[in-house]
């Protein structure tokens, strides 16, 4: 799964990596770097509308167009092996696919000595910037926009198998297009979510002071 994840890439530097999915508009913005993100706020997104790139800001945790209330349970994260098919998921899965930029996430295990939980840093080597697959949705009458991130099962055999059984998804660069593309069919758009860059994640330990949703700071980052 995906609860938290950093931020720390400048919109030139995403429109490198994602190319031809970011608009020019969007290297006038200033957004500052974040190292914890977390579900309910406000995080940038990149969709196809009108078969035009746009960045768009949205809720992290999907509030359905039909919804009457914001829901409680957690919509933050989306499983990509049946979101297709669920209430809560399946509009946006059809033709509302967008691009989350991020820099790295959290997973956190459980201390043998204390009991505690201790915070790890997942990210590319490099810290390459990246985008994770995600869903989006409009509520007209709520006023909200809102997005979702897909997660997958984690592969047995990678460097990070045994920090938690998910996931976020980070497509390969060459699935960006079709994951966008509103006329993908659902079938092809499930197809697309099994090329991701899993085997390319590298972790390390980081303080506990990431465990507070209000903490902010590089130092977050720091390996202890």
């Amino acid at each position: 799964m995906c609860g938290r994840f950093i931020i720390q890439a400048t919109w030139a530097e995403y429109r490198e990596y994602l190319t031809g999915f970011v608009p020019e508009s969007a290297l006038g913005r200033n957004d500052p770097d974040r190292y914890n993100v977390a579900p309910t706020q406000d995080i940038p997104f990149i969709a196809s509308i009108g078969g035009e790139c746009q960045v768009m800001d949205g809720r992290w945790w999907l509030v359905p167009f039909w919804a009457r209330e914001i829901p409680k349970w957690a919509l933050f994260n989306a499983r990509s092996e049946d979101a297709y098919n669920k209430p809560a998921f399946r509009e946006a899965f059809k033709s509302k696919r967008c691009l989350i930029p991020a820099s790295g996430y959290y997973e956190w295990t459980k201390n043998a000595e204390d009991g505690g939980k201790d915070p790890w840093a997942i990210h590319l080597p490099d810290w390459e910037p990246y985008a994770f697959a995600g869903l989006w949705a409009r509520n007209d009458n709520l006023d909200v926009t809102s997005c979702t991130i897909m997660t997958v099962a984690t592969p047995k055999g990678i460097e990070i198998s045994g920090l938690h059984n998910r996931i976020p998804i980070i497509l390969q660069s060459d699935q960006h297009g079709a994951w966008l593309d509103t006329e993908t069919g659902v079938d092809e758009a499930r197809e697309v979510l099994t090329h991701h860059r899993a085997a390319e994640l590298t972790a390390y330990r980081v303080g506990r002071e990431v465990n507070r949703n209000t903490a902010q700071g590089r130092e977050l980052i720091e390996p202890v």
